[in-house]
């Protein structure tokens, strides 16, 4: 019986030093990932932006 308490005490201390470790890694708080831009999020780009001509240029009405 000896022999069984002295083969299982290695093995749960290992088991709580993992259990602690991966405690410890769930609890922290969410890293950046690393593929995370540090300016904003861009999500449709414009391929060929053509300047605006006429009314909506920015011309004021002579009123």
């Amino acid at each position: 019986m000896i022999a069984v308490a002295v083969l299982l005490l290695p093995a749960m201390g290992l088991l709580l030093f993992m259990m602690d470790r991966f405690e410890n890694r769930v609890a922290a708080a969410p890293k950046r990932p690393r593929h995370a831009r540090q300016s904003h999020l861009r999500l449709v780009e414009d391929p060929d932006p053509t300047p605006v001509v006429g009314h909506e240029a920015g011309h004021a009405d002579a009123a």
